[in-house]
């Protein structure tokens, strides 16, 4: 199956802040907000949700084609043949000759709560990318649409509909400033819409639209809900409950939310139910929360099948094992 993912690639520079944001806030002062964290560490990694994603998905042994605008950097810093040695397919990466690849600075504080600003730079290009094209070289089975320019990510959505490629929404960090009818348009017909369970509240409040009134314009919806677990929400049937995996020692969360829906699609691509693909999203979150970082982990099969053996038990193990081309 082919997957084409569709998003931000970016630099993300990551910050810890030793003790708690909300020690520094007063509630009724903060339309005075001024307040400054004084932070102990800094690290420098890759990231970007789509390029996230694409790393996850080709760390499980697929080979998503990554829809995305970057600057020259991209190539120059070694970030491509990164990807590429990962089995991502940049070779139809949009490439800015002017603007710096996105930049995201991301501080965490002792209760994992997260600071982040975003610099597009060359994600503003996005919209230039023409997906019908993409699919007529290659055709897309499923075209993952994240957060990205949002004139990229509206005519990508558009362009999806129009051809009949089956795509899933993930507007994610984009539902914070979006109006009600750019949700709805990114999300109206999508065949699965990822969000976590505040990102779910936050799109039924500005559509206006009810729960089920959301189930009624998407096929499957999924709602990540932390160390909850997950809700998998199919088009026609009864709602799945997956655990997260247990035991985890979180050190970051950047990134786990990416890597969730790559897991998840990897296993429709291979086949498997949605019990079983949130299952495998499930394992491959806990792995990349307990690093820093969000591309800086590696899967070893026994190690991964045998977490979710533990976690989920034999026959999942075994049905998901079958399904993954890990070395």
């Amino acid at each position: 199956m082919h997957l084409a993912i569709a998003g931000s690639v970016a630099t993300d520079h990551l910050q810890v802040f030793t003790g708690k944001f909300s020690d520094s806030l007063v509630p009724d002062q903060l339309d005075k907000l001024a307040v400054s964290f004084l932070v102990e560490d800094l690290d420098i990694r890759r990231g970007g949700c789509a390029a996230n994603i694409s790393f996850a998905l080709g760390s499980l042994g697929h080979r998503p084609t990554l829809v995305a605008s970057v600057g020259t950097d991209f190539v120059e810093q070694g970030y491509q043949s990164w990807l590429e040695q990962a089995g991502v397919d940049c070779s139809l990466v949009h490439v800015s000759p002017r603007l710096h690849t996105a930049l995201c600075t991301i501080t965490t504080d002792d209760d994992h709560a997260q600071i982040v600003t975003f610099y597009p730079g060359a994600m503003s290009e996005a919209r230039r990318i023409d997906v019908a094209a993409i699919h007529a070289e290659r055709p897309i089975d499923v075209l993952l649409i994240g957060p990205d320019d949002p004139a990229g990510m509206q005519r990508h959505t558009q362009t999806a509909r129009e051809v009949g490629i089956p795509f899933a929404a993930d507007p994610s960090q984009q539902l914070a400033w979006a109006d009600g009818d750019l949700i709805a348009d990114l999300i109206d017909g999508a065949a699965y819409l990822f969000s976590n369970d505040y990102e779910a509240a936050l799109i039924e409040k500005k559509t206006g639209w009810s729960e089920q009134e959301v189930q009624s314009r998407v096929g499957t919806r999924v709602v990540t809900r932390g160390k909850d677990g997950v809700s998998v929400y199919p088009g026609d049937g009864d709602v799945v409950e997956v655990a997260a995996i247990p035991g985890v020692d979180a050190v970051d969360p950047t990134g786990v939310g990416d890597s969730f829906r790559a897991g998840y699609l990897a296993g429709v691509a291979t086949g498997l139910g949605p019990e079983r693909s949130a299952q495998l999203g499930c394992a491959i979150a806990a792995g990349v929360v307990e690093t820093t970082g969000t591309q800086e982990y590696t899967l070893e099969r026994d190690a991964f099948i045998g977490r979710i053996r533990s976690a989920y038990g034999d026959a999942a193990a075994s049905e998901i094992d079958a399904a993954l081309d890990l070395p």
